[in-house]
C-alpha cells in the first residue's frame, strides 16, 4: 500500500497527487495540518514538511525527491520527457512554480487567508494580499505568453511543469483571487488541465470554513 501524508491546502502535495493520478497509481491519503504536524510525522520527517510518501516501510520526504522517485519507478505516463532541452525546460518551470510562485504569490495570499486564520487566529492583512495579487498578475502574464505559442508550458505535451503550475494556481483559484478574464490564453490552458481525470480529486478538496469560488469546480468556467 502507498500512503501519502499531505495537506490539501499545500500546492506541493496537490502536485504529487496529480502526478500519481496521471500514472494511475492507487494510494491512500492521510491529512495533516501543516502548522500543527503530529509528533509521529516529525519523527518521520524532522524537516517538518509535507508531502511524505510511504510504501512497504520505506519513506520518501519532500516533493522533489518524491517526484524523481515516481518518474524513475513508474515509467508509465512520464511527466519529464522529450529531448534534453525539453527535460531541462520542464525542470526549470517546475522549479519556477514550486519556488518562485510559491514565495511571491501563495505565501502572501494563502498565507494571509488560510494560515493566519487557522494557525494564529489573526485577521489577514489586505496589504500583503494585494502584494500577492500583483505578483500573481506577473506570473499569469508569463503563462499567457507561453501558452499563446504552445499547447502547454513546454511545447505541445502535458508535463510536470503544467502539473506544478496548476497545483499552485488551484489553491489561489479556490480562494477566488485569480483574474482569469484578463488572461484568456492562461484561462484556456487551465481549463484543459482542470478537465483531466487526474485533477478531479483536487477539485473535490475543501478547506474547512472557507467556501471555494463559484467557478472552482466548473470545467467551462
Amino acid at each position: 500500500m502507498v500512503l501519502v501524508v499531505h495537506s490539501s491546502i499545500l500546492p506541493h502535495c496537490r502536485k504529487i497527487r496529480i502526478l500519481m493520478a496521471e500514472k494511475k497509481m492507487l494510494f491512500v491519503l492521510k491529512e495533516e495540518n501543516p502548522w500543527a504536524l503530529s509528533k509521529d510525522i516529525m519523527k518521520i520527517n524532522p524537516a517538518g514538511e509535507l508531502p511524505i510518501f510511504i510504501y512497504d516501510g520505506n519513506i520518501i520526504a519532500g516533493n522533489y525527491a518524491i517526484t524523481e522517485f515516481l518518474e524513475d519507478t513508474y515509467p508509465q505516463n512520464k511527466m519529464i520527457c522529450g529531448s534534453n532541452k525539453d527535460r531541462a525546460e520542464i525542470r526549470r518551470l517546475t522549479d519556477w512554480f514550486d519556488n518562485k510562485f510559491y514565495r511571491e504569490v501563495y505565501h502572501y495570499i494563502a498565507g494571509e487567508k488560510i494560515y493566519k486564520r487557522f494557525a494564529t487566529h489573526q485577521s489577514p492583512e489586505s496589504k500583503k494580499i494585494k502584494i500577492g495579487i500583483n505578483n500573481l498578475k506577473f506570473h499569469l502574464e508569463y503563462i499567457d505568453w507561453i501558452v499563446e505559442r504552445n499547447n502547454y508550458l513546454v511545447g505541445n505535451n502535458f508535463s510536470l511543469a503544467d502539473i506544478s503550475a496548476a497545483a499552485q494556481l488551484s489553491v489561489i483559484d479556490y480562494l477566488g483571487d485569480v483574474p482569469w478574464e484578463e488572461y484568456k490564453n492562461a484561462k484556456l490552458w487551465y481549463s484543459k488541465i482542470k478537465s483531466r481525470p487526474s485533477f478531479k480529486e483536487i477539485l473535490n478538496d475543501r478547506i474547512k470554513g472557507i467556501y471555494p469560488s463559484k467557478h472552482y469546480t466548473d470545467l467551462d468556467f
